[in-house]
């Protein structure tokens, strides 16, 4: 019972926990892009793998049609590309950089810790995706300059692709 003058304290809202919020997010990625692609919602299993497995499908399909991906498929696509490579390669020693979405460390070695780390790749999140999916080479895309690698380690060649997807 709350005393005259005073406002009853509100209790506030439950929030949902991080993953939860993150695979809802993924989810409107997959769904967003779908549409775009002309394609029904997304129907399959609802866990983060499933999921940003789709996404990548997704964002491909749409460049093979000559679309732009949705902005958030494509954030989606490129941090599950960078986590599966970080699954597979793990370690310190090289610094994946794919603006403006997101940065891994990743491979066995030295571990940097302060300023600029010795061993980086950096490129944009189209050619990542495409090197990621087995879409494009490493070799071609380096010497093409889409990807920059600086370091005696900052060679990703033993581990890619990571997923491969087939164009429809």
């Amino acid at each position: 019972m709350s005393r005259p003058g005073r406002e009853a304290r509100r209790v506030p809202a439950r929030r949902a926990p991080a993953r939860e919020r993150a695979a809802e997010r993924l989810r409107a990625a997959v769904d967003e892009q779908r549409a775009a692609l002309g394609e029904p919602a997304w129907t399959g299993p609802a866990e983060a793998d499933a999921l940003g497995r789709e996404c990548v499908r997704a964002v491909l399909a749409a460049m093979d049609a000559g679309l732009a991906p949705g902005k958030e498929a494509l954030r989606a696509a490129v941090t599950y590309l960078l986590g599966a490579l970080a699954g597979r390669a793990p370690g310190k020693a090289v610094e994946v950089r794919v603006p403006p979405y997101a940065a891994v460390q990743v491979i066995e070695g030295p571990r940097h810790t302060r300023g600029t780390p010795p061993n980086v790749v950096e490129t944009d999140p189209v050619t990542w995706i495409a090197l990621a999916a087995g879409r494009a080479g490493w070799a071609e895309a380096v010497a093409t300059g889409k990807v920059r690698a600086s370091g005696p380690r900052a060679d990703l060649s033993a581990w890619l692709p990571l997923l491969v997807i087939d164009s429809a």
